[in-house]
């Protein structure tokens, strides 16, 4: 899954900064990784992380294709031949794989208002099904009416781990309508022209929904 001499990306659990970190795995002893010292991407310059700092670490996997990762945090550090930090990690059962060249979609129930640009019909507030970075499912009475390429405004609050609120508004398109039960449709909508700070919300969101499924043992 992991070897040695593979690059790991980490990133602080709690920080908004979003800093990155990038580092060498240099030996694995049981659930512990060992590290080199990391160097911040923002910087090019080594970080100093403090013993007990909680990270979200990722790392490719050997098909070049998938990532993988896992929440874990800096348990010590040792000098043998160079510095080297100590990692805990979860085990090959805890790890969270994604496609690389697709958006983690996550089933969770966020809080959603649908907006016309056109005046197609009235605003509406409902929830999702699913949400990803790319978009989302959401559930829509089938009284109201729409159709396949309508654009639209989606107004959603994300509300993250730390407790943080995220007031997100978003231009979107409806890709697909498929029937949900007697009284709703589930709607398909793609969010266009989001910007990097908004990804990262939403992939950040989308993997502590993860996490937090995968500690509970429901499918993700």
């Amino acid at each position: 899954m992991v070897q040695i001499g593979d690059v790991l990306t980490l990133e602080l659990k709690s920080s908004e900064d979003e800093e990155k970190f990038r580092c060498r795995l240099v030996d694995i002893r049981d659930n512990e990784f060992y590290i080199d010292y990391p160097i911040s991407l923002t910087t090019n310059r080594a970080a100093f992380l403090l013993d007990g700092t909680q990270l979200k670490v990722t790392f490719v996997g050997n098909d070049g294709s998938s990532i993988y990762l896992f929440e874990s945090e800096i348990n010590g550090r040792i000098k043998k031949n160079i510095p080297m930090l100590i990692l805990t990690y979860p085990g090959n059962n805890h790890l969270i794989k994604i496609q690389r060249r697709q958006y983690v979609r996550v089933e969770t129930a966020v809080d959603i208002a649908i907006q016309p640009l056109e005046f197609e019909f009235a605003p509406i507030t409902t929830i999702t099904d699913d949400l990803s970075a790319g978009g989302a499912a959401v559930l829509i009475p089938k009284e109201v009416t729409i159709k396949t390429g309508m654009r639209i405004v989606a107004w959603l609050v994300l509300i993250m781990q730390n407790g943080d609120y995220h007031y997100m508004k978003l231009q979107s398109r409806i890709v697909r309508i498929i029937s949900f039960s007697d009284t709703r449709n589930k709607v398909s909508i793609q969010f266009l022209d989001v910007s990097n700070q908004e990804r990262q919300l939403l992939l950040r969101f989308s993997f502590e929904r993860q996490l937090e499924a995968k500690k509970k043992g429901l499918p993700t």
